[in-house]
């Protein structure tokens, strides 16, 4: 038996807001959450800007003394858990079998702060110096780890490493364990903690950043001729996903359905992707066939996006490639011109966007598109938020390694007897 999967819970913790509702309306305003880095001294860097989550205090969710021994990442991702469950009403405690709940979260990196900080230890106190919690602080599974010990969830329970899909896969699993009867229950998302000297100098080295340091606001800003680089974010987004039955049988409240999930390979390169996008095409064509859907019923797209040259351009091919001239007509969105990149957190808050698309009838914003690029000629809803109603979504994800995710989102209507 085929089983559908719900969406019953969302909660988020990102440079844009600490809960949905704040995050929504700055996100439709197309505010944007990139600033000066303020967490350390960024003036010998050649990027000195990042969307970093301001203000999060873990003791708000976490024991003081647990939060202590978490990664940043984690201590987020138990946030954004929290949210999420209390949001879709579930019980956990009291499931019959609690081993038929799980968690997966995405990270691309995992604790990379904590890997960093006690390196310096290492180096200039000794190992006799470096802290005993180092491996359970960095490894980047602990996430998931540490939200199954919060709540406790029994069932399955990993990360999802693919670099910028990170996120996007950990919910695509999820969905595919809910949907082959495995699981009933499942919390779903990703993770990211980078903003830190090491992620930074890792990023910068690729000559991957945005270098518009005097204008934070505006350095990101996907499919503009003149973008120059993404800028790394921090964050976590978990949903709480259910199968119908279960769902149904508790009276939940339904937020939206995954009916599609792709993922492919490009088999290329480490960092750069297919310049004619047959990867990114062929997980969006997946998704859509697992989906039983046509392309022309896709009514958003959330881009991957990310403001750089390569990868705008190879995603606006790929497009291309799936829809033909619908390409023209369908509305495309990159809310990373805003929220900045994610990382292994990216994958999993554009499908949360795309739900709150469909439940609100109205598409965020493409922030900065002031020089469209001609190579990227598609409806990017520049600048300015759009009312439509939507009612099935994709959102693409491509990562670092020739990762290609994609997942669909629709409205749900319960099917009649």
């Amino acid at each position: 038996m085929t089983r559908r999967v719900l969406v019953t819970g969302l909660g988020l913790i990102t440079s844009l807001g600490q809960e949905v509702e704040t995050f929504w309306k700055r996100l439709l305003a197309g505010e944007s959450g990139i600033s000066r880095i303020q967490g350390f001294d960024v003036s010998e860097y050649s990027a000195q800007i990042a969307g970093e989550v301001k203000d999060f205090n873990p003791d708000t969710w976490i024991d003081k003394r647990e939060a202590r021994h978490l990664d940043r990442f984690s201590q987020m991702a138990v946030a954004g858990a929290i949210q999420a469950v209390k949001d879709s009403g579930l019980d956990l405690r009291n499931l019959p079998d609690p081993f038929r709940a799980g968690a997966i979260v995405g990270s691309g990196i995992g604790g990379l702060g904590t890997m960093f900080e006690q390196a310096k230890i290492l180096i200039e106190k000794g190992p006799d110096r470096v802290s005993p919690f180092l491996a359970p602080m960095m490894i980047a599974d602990i996430a998931a780890a540490q939200i199954s010990i919060a709540l406790g969830v029994r069932g399955p329970n990993f990360c999802t490493t693919s670099a910028c899909s990170s996120g996007s896969d950990a919910i695509g699993v999820a969905y595919e364990l809910i949907k082959s009867g495995n699981t009933s229950v499942m919390l779903a998302g990703g993770a990211e903690s980078l903003v830190n000297p090491l992620g930074i100098t890792a990023f910068n080295a690729l000559k991957a950043l945005s270098t518009r340091n005097d204008h934070p606001q505006k350095a990101s800003r996907p499919f503009d001729k003149n973008r120059d680089g993404f800028i790394i974010s921090e964050g976590a987004v978990v949903l709480v996903l259910e199968s119908m039955e279960h769902a149904l049988g508790r009276g939940a409240n339904i937020l939206a359905e995954i009916i599609g999930y792709g993922a492919t390979s490009d088999a290329f390169h480490v960092t750069q992707p297919l310049e004619d996008g047959a990867g990114a095409a062929r997980a969006m064509q997946a998704a859509i066939k697992k989906a039983g859907i046509k392309p022309e019923e896709i009514q958003y797209i959330n881009a991957h996006g990310t403001s750089t040259q390569l990868n705008d351009a190879m995603e606006t091919k790929a497009i291309k490639t799936v829809f033909g001239e619908y390409a023209y007509k369908v509305p495309i969105s990159s809310t990373k011109s805003m929220l900045g990149h994610m990382i292994g957190c990216a994958g999993a808050v554009e499908p949360a966007i795309c739900i709150m698309t469909i439940l609100k009838g109205i598409i965020p914003p493409t922030i900065n598109l002031e020089t469209p690029d001609p190579v990227c000629d598609l409806d990017y809803v520049p600048n300015v938020a759009r009312p439509a109603k939507v009612d099935t979504a994709l959102t693409n994800s491509f990562g670092f390694g020739g990762h290609n995710s994609v997942l669909i989102l629709r409205r749900f209507i319960e099917a009649k007897a």
